[in-house]
């Protein structure tokens, strides 16, 4: 300050006082006197200040000198939560961070607190440079002095410089540094923008929900629920008083909860300071600072809230995630590298994922999702009170015992797109301690769900269509041998059948017909399962679900889109886009179909699994859905050990999925459960889905139905093996029509019966073609005429089957009546010939009732029939008087020597068996003293039948009781069931 000026001051206050007339000093005295400590002042000043400057110009030497573009970029650095939406724009909450900000621009500030904060923390702000030079003298004495009471001596400029560019370090250095950037800041920018960045950055305590708040928007929405903007006196005075000490003003807990009277207290008081000092610089008159002093400001302190990781805390976790994943990539593509870089690259692909953490809880980014609230909230309160989960079980997980309950995953997503319109995370997910997602995280065997896949590659590759026959018979792959549910087999049955009704073993042997075309790379990958490894081809249980890590169901509901899609997939996606603060896209999703299979197989997929929510294994669906006419189409599935239950079910615009299953793979069978574990599932998916079609049933219910493309025709076939029906197949009422693709119908003619003129014997009750040698005597005719034809057999290898009865379906079982079950010699009997085969064992075991004698049958020797022989005498030869294919004869009325002798396919002999002989009985003499009576014709009476030993004695014979096979036809349950 000048010396000139500085005199005229003191002048001025010493005539304000009046000061000469007090002291009766005359005025020239009192200004030399004046003059001369002015002099003696400055002179001091002069070699204080030189001294001074000289330590402050060695505190910042080292203190670069920052260009404006370098100090703007670092004063509006400052932190801002990101946000996260619903669709439709509607807001869900901060991203978890230890610092909640949202940014504001000076114009949406209320001008009372622009000055309640003014008045309270830099009354001189409009006027000084960036410091106030006696507060900082102020600030310095006490600092020396040791002062218990400090009043600080920074403005609101050097308050912005120590958050934003410096630290809170205590020292002169800082101090220092502070000042010269103070005044810089103050040359480059305006003071308003000063005061919006000093309002945006600073510390407001906590919000109704416990969080740490900073900036003004944040707290005026935190702790009054209005806008920045919205604020009246009492409320802006409150929120003023708050950066001075921010927890200890604040009214709320770190939970979230009003603090008690007392902890209320220390802020209240606080208001009324700023209250006053609004006041005392004239921004508030007399009346209006007396209302606000009566003002009840509690009542306008919001009521707790739960924060968005408390009310969405699922919804929070996986939108963070896959931000992270999305803004990692983009961090890594600015500086050179790509996606595959940072997969190959395990400590760059973390250096990334610790920025773009970072990057998303500082920028302030707004993250849009797919994920539409109204279908959220339905399905949750839907999952929650759900009644049919079945039991709870108790299990031990690290020695503590815990218990589990039946979990749900579900994801609904919109087939054209990909969009995962909503999900369910499981049944009570919580931050903190139950916090796995079930819908996009776990992992589970998929089971049957898997069948369509293998099918389709099958369709695709021309190697089977839906009318394509396969024998559901026992199989064995070495030690691998897939069983259907309950052991049963089905015979000759259609792919479309097998579907429908979920057989294991077709599967399997449809799957291995495709398993050495790099089932993986072709298809697998490309429907995203992203942990299945191409050395999982060759394991056949791949179809029935058996995988190293399983597959969740965000996954396997997006691969069945695809059969939607007609054979393209599209990848699932949760974030639509996402914008920097300013509103700048910096990512929006961009569908990239992906085509895996023909819109012709596709097509062919979805009717068959029309069936299975018709008449398969999902038929309990139709019962349970509200909303008819829509075309639905899905496939069950079952893991080993009934540990997981799945139901996707796919119509024209979404496939929705639906998993259950203990956290711990367990069985969730139930035995005492009103409801069987599918229908447990189907039943949630039923229910979830009706809810949504009530509300959304343009989404839910379209009215179109999937399109047939072209290329798709309808076929005739044999259902004995998938071919053109032959005139012998159309007479034993066994010609079947399906749907194929045009490329793949059948073209050659069935050759799997041939009439029945061909002789046909029985062994071990089974019927087989004759062979050349085998006597004509023990032949019968095909029934109705038709049989299998040997060579068809041969082919198919199905004259390897002990009993060809298994070839006959137990589905519609009655249309085959026609078809004789014959073929040649079964590969149970070995591999014989007539020059190797043996003679068979005399018949043994012989049993008489009056004329009527029968023996033990002996199996696996071949035998077609038995030859009777009889002799008037022991010592006459013997004659063959009959024949018989039942191991029983009734004799004739003729006393003599009888045996019999079994004959095999080859026509060779046994020895003949134990003789039998029937002795003629004598007659009675009549009674001479009767009354003589009138002549009656005799009846012959039979004389008992003997067993005599004959000359040639046969070797002993096995004991073996003659068994018939049963053949139960029972009739399959309705809901069929599968493994």
């Amino acid at each position: 300050m000048k010396i000139k000026e500085y005199y005229r001051r003191m002048v001025e206050w010493m005539e304000k006082h009046n000061i000469e007339r007090k002291f009766r000093i005359t005025y020239d005295i009192i200004a030399n006197i004046v003059l001369v400590l002015a002099v003696a002042g400055f002179l001091l000043l002069v070699f204080a200040g030189g001294v001074g400057a000289g330590y402050f110009a060695s505190l910042v030497k080292d203190e670069p000198i920052q260009p404006y573009e370098e100090m703007k970029k670092e004063i509006y650095n400052y932190e801002e939560t990101s946000k996260l939406y619903f669709a439709d724009n509607i807001y869900i909450g901060d991203i978890r961070a230890d610092l909640h900000r949202e940014e504001v621009s000076l114009d949406e500030v209320s001008d009372l607190v622009k000055q309640a904060v003014i008045a309270t923390e830099d009354e001189l702000f409009y006027e000084h440079d960036g410091v106030v030079p006696k507060a900082i003298l102020r600030a310095l004495f006490q600092e020396v002095t040791n002062a218990e009471q400090k009043t600080g001596g920074s403005t609101l400029t050097q308050q912005l410089i120590k958050n934003q560019i410096l630290t809170n370090e205590v020292s002169f250095e800082r101090k220092a540094k502070e000042i010269l950037l103070a005044l810089r800041l103050e040359n480059f920018f305006e003071k308003d923008e000063i005061l919006e960045a000093y309002l945006n950055i600073v510390p407001f305590g906590r919000d109704a929900a416990g969080q740490n708040i900073a900036g003004i928007q944040t707290a005026a929405r935190g702790i009054f629920d209005v806008d920045a903007n919205e604020l009246n006196l009492p409320q802006a005075a409150y929120l003023a008083g708050l950066p001075q000490n921010p927890f200890k003003y604040t009214p709320f807990t770190s939970s979230g909860e009003l603090k008690d009277e007392e902890g209320l207290e220390p802020g209240i008081n606080r208001m009324k300071t700023v209250l006053y000092r609004m006041h005392q610089t004239g921004i508030i008159d007399e009346k209006e600072y007396k209302e606000a002093l009566e003002y009840d400001i509690t009542a306008d302190f919001t009521k707790k809230s739960n924060s968005p990781i408390e009310e969405y805390p699922a919804i929070v976790f996986e939108l963070e995630q896959r931000a992270t994943e999305i803004i990692k990539e983009i961090l890594a593509e600015k500086d050179g590298y790509t996606k595959e870089e940072l997969q190959e690259d395990e400590q760059l692909n973390e250096q990334y994922a610790i920025l773009a953490d970072r990057a998303l809880r500082h920028n302030g980014y707004h993250i849009h999702s797919t994920i539409n609230k109204k279908m959220y909230d339905k399905m949750q309160k839907i999952v929650s009170e759900y009644q049919y989960f079945g039991p709870d079980r108790t299990v031990t997980k690290d020695g503590e015992t815990v218990v589990e309950q039946v979990e749900n995953g579900a994801v609904l997503i919109e087939n054209k797109t990909g969009k995962i319109l909503s999900f369910v995370p499981g049944r009570d997910f919580r931050a903190g301690d139950r916090e796995f997602n079930y819908a996009t995280k776990a992992h589970r065997s998929p089971g049957s769900t898997f069948k369509p896949f293998a099918y389709a590659i099958g369709f695709e590759t021309g190697k089977f269509q839906p009318g394509s026959v396969f024998a559901d018979i026992p199989t064995s792959y070495g030690s691998y041998s897939p069983k259907n549910y309950g052991g049963a087999i089905y015979g000759l049955v259609t792919v479309r059948e097998a579907m429908t009704y979920s057989y294991n073993i077709t599967a399997v042997k449809a799957y291995s017909e495709v398993m050495n075309d790099d089932p993986i790379g072709k298809y697998f990958s490309k429907l995203g399962f992203k942990r299945i490894d191409k050395s999982e081809a060759g394991n056949r249980s791949l179809v029935l679900g058996g995988l190293t890590h399983g597959v969740t169901v965000e996954e396997n509901t997006a691969a069945f889109t695809t059969f939607a899609n007609g054979g393209q997939y599209v990848e699932p996606y949760m974030i639509e886009k996402i914008t920097d603060k300013d509103g700048n896209v910096i990512y929006e999703h961009k569908p990239e179909p992906v085509q895996v299979f023909s819109p012709q197989t596709s097509y062919l997929i979805v009717d068959i699994m029309r069936d299975v929510t018709r008449h398969g294994t999902a038929a309990y669906l139709q019962s349970q859905l509200k909303y008819g006419g829509v075309d639905w189409a899905g496939k069950t599935g079952t893991s080993q050990d009934y540990k997981d239950a799945w139901f996707i079910g796919v119509n024209p615009n979404v496939t929705f999925g639906s998993w259950i299953g203990y956290d711990t793979p367990a069985s969730i069978y139930c035995a005492n459960c009103s409801l069987s574990y599918h229908q447990r599932n189907i039943k949630l998916w039923a229910q979830m889905v009706n809810a949504l079609t009530e509300e959304f049933p343009e989404i839910m219910a379209p009215k179109e139905r999937f399109a047939r493309p072209d290329g798709i025709v309808s076929r005739s076939f044999c259902a004995t093996s998938g071919l053109l029906p032959s005139k012998l197949c159309q007479e034993a009422g066994l010609v079947r029509s399906d749907l194929f693709n045009a490329k793949f119908v059948p073209k050659e003619e069935d050759d799997s019966l041939i009439g029945g003129n061909m002789p046909l014997v029985i062994i071990d009750g089974e019927q087989v073609v004759a062979g050349p040698n085998t006597p004509e005597e023990f032949t019968l005719e095909a029934k109705g005429g038709i049989m299998f034809n040997p060579e068809f057999l041969k082919r198919m290898k199905y004259d390897q089957l002990g009993d060809l009865s298994v070839l006959i379906p137990r589905r519609n079982r009655e249309s085959w009546e026609k078809i004789g079950l014959a073929g040649d010699l079964p590969s149970s009997f070995g591999t014989v010939d007539a020059s190797s085969a043996k003679a068979p064992s005399a018949p043994g075991g012989l049993k008489s009732s009056g004329n009527t004698v029968s023996w033990k049958h002996q199996k696996g020797q071949l035998i077609v029939g038995y030859r009777i022989y009889y002799a008037a005498e022991d010592n006459q030869q013997f004659q063959l008087i009959g024949h018989t294919t039942e191991p029983s004869y009734k004799l004739p009325d003729k006393p003599g020597y009888y045996h019999v002798r079994a004959v095999n396919y080859f026509g060779q002999e046994s020895k003949p068996s134990a003789q039998i002989v029937l002795e003629a009985k004598e007659e009675k003499p009549k009674d001479e003293g009767s009354q003589k009576q009138k002549e009656q014709p005799k009846q012959p009476q039979p004389s008992e039948p003997k067993e005599t030993k004959p000359k040639d004695k046969p070797k002993d014979e096995p004991k073996e009781d003659r068994k018939q096979d049963e053949n139960e036809n029972k009739e399959d349950n309705k809901d069929a069931t599968e493994e």
